[in-house]
């Protein structure tokens, strides 16, 4: 359920804090509280539809977790911290959260991984996938060479090439636009276009990649014409690494014919 925060502000709010750990009382005592600005338990419970006897469970929740204050009146007085911190105390967690994922998951990897992966990998959905590209290009030392269609090449990506370039990494793109290899070179002055192996809008492809030689990735529209970056499920890839992958082997032998042919030396 993806609520409009604009045109249901309230159920947005609730599913999202639902989201963070909070049950689903204090999720609606909280938001109760954030549009009184303060009040007792029989305000929250008129307004958010917790009974009473449990407003006080989910208010214990809420002050555990810094998100209330209590005035030790009679009856007691709740007040909830504003939009602006309660996103900042959400958003603090969560980044706590994830660098302790990182850490534990750090801890459980071998002490050396294997440069030599086995097969053939299979990716799913389009977020996943560029998600893996961004990791490829992250580990580049030496050269990227990427061809894709537009839409897929979005400004997180071009982020992410322009911080390789910053640290010595070669980039060569195939498959833009004249008006794209001029948004690009703006920011990667040094990277190298190149003609596409095909035009893209008449295929289903949607980006091939390779990384240093040793890593490549190749991905397909599994919808073809129809599919589009909001659909989930509207790409798949492979890749594979390891000079002797056969999906490396193929790969890098199309890019370095491809390469050599554009610009020979």
């Amino acid at each position: 359920m993806n609520n409009d925060p604009t045109e249901n502000p309230q159920a947005a709010a609730i599913e999202q804090l639902e989201q963070f750990g909070l049950s689903a009382y204090a999720a609606r005592t909280f938001v109760a509280l954030a549009s009184l600005g303060s009040g007792t338990a029989k305000d929250v419970s008129q307004v958010s539809e917790v009974p009473r006897t449990r407003v006080y469970d989910a208010i214990d929740e809420l002050h555990d977790r810094g998100l209330v204050d209590i005035l030790q009146s009679s009856p007691k007085q709740f007040w909830a911290i504003s939009a602006e911190t309660a996103s900042r105390t959400f958003e603090h967690e969560l980044q706590h959260r994830t660098d302790v994922l990182r850490t534990a998951l750090s801890e459980l990897e071998p002490v050396e991984r294997r440069a030599e992966q086995r097969g053939v990998w299979t990716v799913d959905g389009q977020r996943a996938v560029t998600e893996r590209v961004r990791e490829f290009f992250a580990s580049a030392e030496e050269e990227i060479v990427y061809m894709t269609v537009e839409d897929l090449l979005t400004e997180d990506l071009i982020d992410a090439l322009s911080e390789a370039a910053e640290r010595g990494v070669s980039i060569k793109l195939g498959g833009v636009s004249a008006d794209v290899q001029e948004r690009i070179q703006d920011d990667i002055p040094d990277a190298t276009m190149f003609e596409s192996l095909w035009v893209w809008s008449d295929t289903s492809a949607g980006r091939l990649m390779m990384i240093d030689g040793r890593k490549t990735l190749v991905s397909a529209l599994v919808n073809g014409a129809d599919a589009s970056p909001s659909d989930p499920r509207s790409e798949t890839a492979i890749w594979g690494e390891g000079e002797t992958n056969s999906l490396v082997v193929v790969l890098k032998a199309i890019f370095l014919w491809r390469l050599e042919t554009e610009h020979p030396d």
